[in-house]
Parts: C-alpha cells; structure tokens; sequence
C-alpha cells in the first residue's frame, strides 16, 4: 500500500476577479442628471417607526404608498422605507410599542436584544 501514492498535482491558480465596468452608450448625448445612489437596504430604528405611526395617526385617511412617498420627500432626514416594509410595522406595532416599555434604551435599536 506505501508505493500505491497519488502523484503530485499542481495547485490551481486563483480565480480571475471580474473588474466592474460601466458600459457606455456612445450615441447618447451628455447630460448632468446624476445617477441614483444605490445603497444597501437599511433597518429603521424603534424611534424612526414611531415617528411613523405616529404620522399615520394624525393623518388617518392617508394610503400606505402616500405615507412612504411622505416621508421619502421630507427635507430633514427622509426615512427610506417601502410600503411592503410600513405592512409588515403595522402588523407588528403592538409589539414594537412594548419594547419601549421593556428597555428604555430601545428607541436607538433596529432590532430587540435577546440576552
């Protein structure tokens, strides 16, 4: 069984890293539109969620889409949130607005803290 050993093989190179370019059309014309940010999806904070039921609490007759599209457009600190994402906070309020009274330092937290 001693002389029955695998031949050395080569180690295989690292893979190519795909270089991110951005294609260009030619034929259109300049423009100074800037492009849209794409970012990551952020979490909103227990604070930013009451902000919002609270909005939707005052303005009782609003869409859900008119609400997020509110607080889009607002000038100081526009929330990104979609309409699917308000669905879901209005399900889960109740149990949101317990967690202010479980831990007074909650309103900063994106997410319970489970000890």
């Amino acid at each position: 069984m001693s002389n029955m050993t695998r031949k050395p093989r080569e180690k295989p190179a690292p893979y190519k890293q795909r270089s991110e370019t951005v294609t260009k059309n030619k034929d259109a014309p300049a423009t100074s539109a800037k492009p849209h940010k794409v970012t990551t999806r952020k979490n909103l904070t227990l604070n930013d969620w009451l902000v919002v039921f609270a909005y939707i609490d005052t303005h009782p007759h609003q869409s859900q889409a008119e609400i997020v599209l509110h607080f889009e457009n607002e000038l100081t600190g526009a929330l990104a949130l979609s309409q699917s994402a308000l669905s879901r906070a209005l399900k889960r309020r109740p149990e949101l607005e317990a967690r202010i009274n479980s831990n007074p330092n909650a309103l900063s937290s994106k997410r319970p803290r489970v000890v």
